[in-house]
């Protein structure tokens, strides 16, 4: 129901070893007469869906029937009329042509009726672009969230604690809002979209287990996957309607997977385990807002204690390892890069991982580059470009463009990497956002070098 914050950028910022400071977000994005101009993405390309279509009646069931705090849901709800969305607030340029793609990806590729008017008329969902601040002045931990029945934001104090706005007691979706930031970088507008367009449609849950979906708060996935349109699709099946029960969901269910995802039939299903509540509130304290640099290490390592006494050898596993090399990087560069070699490893005994990987690999080159090894750098981040600019990730994408020139820099290789790293610029502006941003980013992996970085 909410884009959770990540703590200083949690999956991009900060890549070197040693001493860091907080990568900014805050973006303008006016045209800039000194940076090429902004890039963006075109035809989506997301992957097929992979797995059992009985591990994915489960998911569909505990994406469907919980919320995020664990809350059992009653009834399935979704429209059950064609869905109208409108933009009000101050939406940044960026927005609409990110909305107006989203919304043809669900009526291709998920198969909603939905589509957009007006600012001025009625809608069953209204976008509404606030400041940061103000988000965070209802919520706190909140990138942006949804709510039901309400239409603005100033409507959202009074309303937070009534009948109507209470997910628990809907029997049907009419009308919601959905709140995204107008000042942040054109991707993470883009991404709040994504996530909480969805939602408003179809599930409410997050589910860590989840290694290919939007619907997963370690926030790897930027656009909604393959899984994510599938479960959307089965949302609307016609054989649904809200106010069904659970029992009557799942009677159902079967017989919908195996008419949308035929292959999904004779698949070996995995049956991973539950996430359980002690390993969330770990992770949460490590990236989320509000603790201390020790506590946040400290609840890394507790998350790496519980996946190991879980037996995990998923993507859970490996995003625990993640996390404490991350928040170990200003106090113990050593430490952290042994952790992010154990979460790569991890991470390439799971499935439908890539993506995941391409982030372990821009940690990994970051400090083989701070070690002056340059071709090992290059091995590192050659074999993610194409991922992360297939899961339409910017910032990731920008991230190793940069990384990558820098170390064609330390090979010799410098008319190379002068183009690579202008390239790298247009992404940028896109993923981080304002040009001071941008070139924070690139101050920041440039600094990465012993010869360049001699004098911080």
């Amino acid at each position: 129901m909410r884009r959770i914050v990540l703590f200083a950028s949690f999956l991009l910022g900060a890549c070197a070893p040693g001493p860091s400071s907080e990568m900014p977000s805050r973006a303008a994005t006016h045209e800039s007469s000194t940076m090429p101009a902004m890039k963006s993405f075109t035809a989506p390309r997301p992957m097929p869906v992979l797995r059992s279509n009985r591990d994915i009646q489960r998911d569909f069931m505990d994406l469907s029937f919980q919320l995020e705090s664990g809350r059992n849901l009653p009834y399935f709800t979704r429209f059950e009329q064609p869905i109208t969305v409108r933009v009000t607030g101050a939406p940044p340029p960026t927005l609409i042509p990110d909305l107006n793609r989203l919304l043809h990806r669900l009526r291709s590729e998920a198969g909603i009726d939905i589509s957009r008017v007006q600012s001025g008329g009625d809608a069953n969902i209204t976008i509404e672009a606030v400041t940061r601040s103000d988000i965070r002045r209802y919520l706190p931990k909140a990138a942006c969230f949804v709510v039901p029945n309400i239409s603005r934001l100033s409507q959202y104090r009074a309303a937070r604690l009534s009948r109507a706005t209470n997910w628990s007691m809907l029997t049907k979706r009419e009308r919601l809002a959905v709140f995204i930031p107008n000042d942040s970088s054109p991707q993470e507008v883009r991404d709040c979209l994504h996530e909480e367009v969805a939602q408003a449609l179809g599930p409410l849950n997050d589910l860590y287990r989840l290694p290919d979906s939007v619907f997963n708060d370690d926030n790897v996935h930027a656009v909604l996957t393959g899984f994510d349109m599938l479960i959307l699709r089965a949302f609307y099946a016609p054989e649904l309607r809200s106010g069904m029960t659970r029992a009557q969901v799942a009677a159902r269910l079967p017989g919908i997977l195996s008419r949308l995802n035929p292959a999904g039939d004779s698949r070996a299903a995995q049956y991973p385990g539950s996430t359980p509540r002690a390993w969330i509130d770990a992770i949460q304290t490590a990236l989320g807002p509000g603790a201390r640099p020790a506590q946040r290490r400290e609840a890394a390592r507790e998350a790496v204690h519980i996946a190991q006494v879980m037996g995990w050898q998923d993507h859970r596993r490996a995003f625990s390892h993640f996390a404490l090399g991350r928040l170990s990087q200003s106090v113990d560069a050593d430490l952290a890069q042994q952790q992010f070699l154990i979460a790569d490893q991890f991470y390439e005994r799971s499935p439908g991982t890539q993506l995941h990987r391409a982030y372990a690999a821009s940690q990994l080159a970051a400090y083989s580059l701070s070690q002056g090894r340059g071709a090992e750098a290059l091995l590192l981040v050659n074999p993610y470009l194409a991922i992360a600019e297939q899961h339409e990730n910017a910032a990731l994408l920008a991230s190793l463009m940069m990384l990558r020139a820098e170390a064609l820099d330390m090979t010799g290789r410098v008319a190379e990497a002068q183009a690579v790293r202008l390239d790298s610029l247009g992404w940028a502006r896109y993923g981080f956002g304002a040009d001071w941003a941008v070139r924070a980013k690139l101050r920041e992996v440039t600094m990465l070098s012993p010869l360049k970085g001699s004098n911080r």
